[in-house]
């Protein structure tokens, strides 16, 4: 019975059609409900829907190579993972301060090929894969937070009243150790009124907690506004 089921799920049948297909929406809903869990733009019903639909591509192209008798199967697919690529471009927010939505677009990407396996018939490698994403965006987040705020660099941006409070706060920075890297300068949309927003990217003599020297800056003369940043 056993053997009977897994050469249905190897054919291309109504079975297997099935069970593929909801074998996809299962792992990019698992994935997409991570991502929807921490507000991202791409959540929940767009990580199955394309997990899915990518699944329905390798099962399109796999049904015109055997009613056809040509073609290659794989040919749809290649268009997937190429073609995914606007879908991951709308995730991804660039602002003067930081980049945003890398995480959410690589997951995107990364449905789109676990959907292709499933269509193909390679359940193994989809559900592993699956579940090293998983771990991956939940376990290795945390490992990454861990280590970013002990790391001996730190990239934050900050706002001042004025052109000489910034001055006043890199020699403050300088005269405390922290080597400046490098600093931009804007008075865009960014700011508010005629604030003067600056980012930064600083070194560290060693180890130290980023939430305890965000707020020792906070207190300088002349700064409205301070926090870390980071890339997701």
């Amino acid at each position: 019975m056993v053997q009977k089921c897994m050469g249905m799920l190897e054919e291309l049948n109504i079975f297997s059609t099935i069970v593929r297909l909801a074998l996809a929406l299962l792992l990019g809903g698992i994935l997409g409900f991570e991502r929807g869990r921490k507000r991202r733009p791409a959540g929940l019903r767009t990580y199955m829907i394309v997990c899915m639909a990518s699944a329905l591509v390798m099962l399109t192209g796999q049904y015109l190579v055997e009613t056809f008798g040509t073609g290659d199967p794989a040919r749809l697919g290649a268009q997937v993972i190429s073609g995914i690529g606007f879908l991951g471009a709308g995730t991804i927010i660039i602002t003067s301060r930081q980049v945003k939505g890398l995480t959410t677009a690589a997951g995107l990407w990364a449905a789109a090929c676990m959907g292709l396996a499933v269509g193909a018939g390679f359940y193994v490698g989809a559900v592993v894969c699956g579940c090293f994403l998983l771990v991956v965006m939940t376990m290795m987040s945390k490992i990454d937070a861990f280590l970013r705020v002990r790391s001996k660099q730190i990239n934050f941006f900050a706002e001042f009243e004025t052109m000489e409070a910034l001055g006043t706060f890199i020699e403050l920075m300088r005269s405390s150790g922290y080597k400046l890297y490098d600093v931009e300068i804007n008075r865009s949309k960014e700011t508010i009124s005629d604030l003067v927003g600056g980012t930064f990217w600083v070194g560290l003599s060693e180890p130290t907690d980023h939430v305890k020297i965000v707020h020792n800056l906070s207190k300088s003369e002349g700064v409205k506004h301070i926090e870390e940043l980071e890339s997701m």
